[in-house]
């Protein structure tokens, strides 16, 4: 009887630990800018009580959607975000370093939407603070799953608004985000790779999904990927940033989430909209490394300091 009692507590005590184990939710960060946050569409307060909005602000933006797309896939991740408007990852280095250097699971970065706001489609600032994000996030966890996340091209900056991209096709200026975010990534042996957003924009413009000249008008049956101010996103393309990022940090299908997905129902999709955008994210997250890029000039390396630069950085209006 001893024994049987014995064995029934020691079973007990293994299913315990089992469940505990299996309870554990993976522990994931995005570090952005409004790109991330989800500005001027329904998905910047979406669900925000799901996640762990770093600043206190009431964002729920992509990272919820994410949060949503792996619940519904019957995974376990606590989701927390930092993000501010206009900045890139030199901002979150000088002004959110102590709540961001913590022991995570996964982390995925997002940085400013021209890559550097005085030299635009320049990456140098870029591969600097990834790769110093890279090392403080390892020194926490030498196991983290460090992303970066390439962003779209801006229609406003190719047909509206002198920049290095006016006047060129509505790829042109995808296809360089993806070599500086690439460049960035090549830079540091810590960090994963690049979840390429951008590239998913162009495909779904490719593919007929998506309107590829706002200007022009949106014709029947495409979807509008930008705001009304044609450079953030709309839903849509923030719909298809987070089945981007769901699919390349899990490594779940984006169309298994299916027509009935509950954060496309409740933004209103329709069923084929739906459906279409996965088929996007699936066909570029099934895709080659893009081969659009010339080879990066060498970039000397940085020792970062334990510490982020003690100088104010200004937050910027623009992204």
């Amino acid at each position: 009887m001893r024994f049987h009692r014995h064995l029934q507590a020691s079973l007990l005590a293994a299913a315990t630990l089992l469940l505990a184990g299996a309870a554990r939710a993976e522990t994931i960060l995005f570090v952005g800018n409004s790109f991330t946050f989800g500005a001027l569409s329904p998905v910047w307060r979406y669900r925000a009580g799901t996640v762990t909005d770093l600043n206190s602000e009431g964002v729920g933006g992509v990272p919820a959607l994410f949060k949503l797309f792996t619940d519904e896939a019957g995974l376990s991740y606590d989701v927390s975000l930092e993000t501010h408007p206009g900045i890139g990852l030199d901002w979150h280095w000088t002004n959110g370093f102590a709540k961001l250097d913590k022991p995570w699971d996964h982390v995925v970065l997002q940085s400013f939407s021209t890559l550097d706001r005085d030299k635009p489609g320049d990456p140098g600032l870029l591969v600097d603070y990834a790769r110093r994000w890279a090392d403080t996030f390892s020194a926490r966890n030498p196991a983290v799953d460090i992303r970066l996340t390439a962003t779209w091209s801006r229609a406003d900056l190719t047909f509206r608004t002198q920049s290095p991209w006016n006047g060129k096709a509505i790829f042109a200026m995808a296809d360089d985000l993806s070599c500086g975010y690439g460049q960035a990534a090549k830079a540091s042996p810590r960090i994963k790779g690049v979840i390429e957003v951008g590239q998913a924009f162009s495909r779904a413009i490719r593919a007929g999904v998506a309107d590829a000249n706002p200007y022009a008008g949106v014709p029947f049956g495409q979807v509008d990927l930008w705001a009304w101010d044609n450079y953030h996103a709309s839903a849509f393309g923030y719909y298809l940033e987070a089945l981007m990022l769901f699919g390349a940090v899990t490594g779940r299908d984006p169309q298994a989430l299916g027509v009935r997905e509950q954060a496309a129902v409740e933004l209103g999709f329709s069923p084929q909209q739906t459906l279409a955008l996965e088929q996007v994210a699936h066909d570029e997250l099934a895709a080659a490394p893009p081969e659009h890029c010339a080879a990066p000039a060498a970039t000397p390396a940085s020792t970062p300091s334990a510490v982020p630069p003690s100088a104010s950085v200004p937050a910027a209006a623009a992204q």
